[in-house]
């Protein structure tokens, strides 16, 4: 099944509706101390295998990277791992900080 693809102003709007998602942040620690949205849980990409124990694969979850190349990867996973609802945050933390948080840094 393909993976939804979630824009950043989309995501906004689903946290402005205090919608029950799950941001699962895919970067590595640096990146996620640097810049993150409030609220993200952070599991790098290679260690998604050894904790998707830890996600609840019917809670919608929106997978974040810095351009949406890593999160695509990780949303592809637990797709084919039996989670329900799994978007790919496109242009990743990037898209974020350019359309919805202009005082986030980019890199």
């Amino acid at each position: 099944m393909p993976i939804t693809q979630l824009s950043a102003t989309e995501l906004q709007e689903k946290l402005d509706n205090h919608e029950d998602l799950l941001l699962l942040d895919v970067r590595e620690p640096h990146e996620f101390a640097y810049a993150h949205i409030e609220g993200s849980l952070s599991i790098p990409l290679s260690l998604v295998p050894l904790r998707v124990n830890e996600l609840d694969a019917k809670q919608e979850i929106v997978v974040i990277c810095h351009h949406g190349v890593r999160s695509m990867q990780a949303s592809v996973y637990l797709d084919r791992c039996g989670f329900d609802k799994v978007y790919n945050l496109t242009g990743g933390i990037d898209a974020w900080s350019v359309a919805c948080d202009e005082s986030m840094p980019r890199y």
